[in-house]
């Protein structure tokens, strides 16, 4: 039995009653602008044409619409670019950007500029010169692969660049951000699992936004990668229409730690052009993190952070319970006093 393939052209979307056929010359003009592709596991995880999974991955014409404030580098990745494949932001952790393909193509990406077309993978020598970039620069402590999605790569790739970094002493840590565990679980293998085990200890940084995502193949990936050791952790984006309910987000934070996976962050969306059907407000976003807090064990909570555009940085930008008053603010909305400072003083 042929297993069967991603979708990866409007007339496949159209195939599979995805799109209306009123609106294919559309998504073909938005096909010819970013790139497409949705897994067998995403496009089983679709019930509905606007589903929080269909959203994610099947294009709309909104994303033809760009606004005065968007750009194609949101958070500033090429004034830090020192060698093609390497992002230097903070002093002691570089982005490595092996390859530039993806399993799946989200709707909202912040580099959708830059994925799934041309060049796909570094060149020999471009890789060789990030390898030696980071040898060359003793204050980075860790080292993340992002893209496109490194996972993708199959371990006979992988298993020289991690051999490579796990012989450089300044190298502490290893991330990956991926997808794969959950868009693309039968990537996940033995295979890629004893690629990913090294002296260096590798984390794993899964990136999901709605629980339905989190299938059966999902779940076993992603217990395969913890019960080997590799810590899991989780960011998610806030957005409209997919998860921007208390309701929603409870439930995939409480579906990731059953699935041992540490909620990390909630990502305030970027101004990627095309994008901002998918955007809340900074306030509303506020408002969804404060009725969790309460709801929800502190091992749920992940920290609702803003990529400030430009390339300065991430910063939290959650609620604050502590007022200029003199009081306190509990999970419930409740203000309640707090002596200024210790009666010992």
């Amino acid at each position: 039995m042929v297993a069967p393939r991603p979708i990866r052209t409007p007339k496949e979307l159209l195939a599979q009653q995805l799109v209306p056929e009123e609106e294919f010359a559309t998504i073909t003009d938005v096909a010819k602008k970013y790139a497409l592709s949705i897994t067998p596991a995403m496009r089983d995880r679709i019930v509905g044409p606007d589903d929080p999974i269909a959203r994610q991955f099947v294009p709309t014409g909104q994303e033809l619409i760009s606004l005065p404030e968007e750009r194609e580098d949101p958070i500033g990745d090429d004034p830090f670019t020192p060698v093609k494949g390497i992002t230097h932001r903070y002093p002691d952790r570089v982005l490595l950007k092996p390859v530039l393909v993806c399993p799946v193509y989200c709707r909202f990406c912040f580099r959708r500029e830059v994925v799934g077309p041309g060049d796909s993978m570094l060149k020999e020598g471009q890789l060789a010169a990030a390898l030696d970039y980071i040898r060359s620069h003793p204050e980075i402590w860790e080292v993340i692969f992002t893209g496109g999605d490194p996972l993708i790569m199959s371990p006979s790739r992988l298993r020289p660049i991690l051999a490579a970094l796990d012989a450089i002493e300044h190298v502490k840590v290893i991330r990956f951000h991926t997808r794969v565990p959950v868009v693309d679980p039968d990537r996940v293998t033995e295979e890629v699992v004893g690629a990913l085990t090294l002296d260096t200890p590798v984390w794993v940084v899964v990136h999901t936004n709605h629980s339905q995502e989190i299938g059966p193949g999902a779940r076993r990936a992603l217990r395969l990668l913890a019960g080997s050791g590799i810590p899991l952790v989780s960011q998610t984006v806030l957005l409209k229409g997919v998860n921007d309910t208390p309701e929603a987000l409870e439930d995939l934070f409480r579906t990731l730690i059953v699935n041992r996976v540490k909620p990390y962050y909630l990502h305030h969306g970027d101004l990627a052009v095309g994008t901002s059907h998918f955007r809340t407000t900074i306030a509303e976003g506020q408002a969804l993190v404060r009725r969790l807090r309460g709801r929800v064990s502190g091992m749920c909570q992940p920290t609702y952070v803003l990529d400030i555009p430009g390339g300065h940085g991430k910063v939290p930008i959650g609620p604050g319970y502590l007022n200029g008053d003199g009081t306190v603010t509990d999970p419930w909305g409740i203000t309640h006093t707090y002596p200024p400072r210790s009666s010992t003083d």
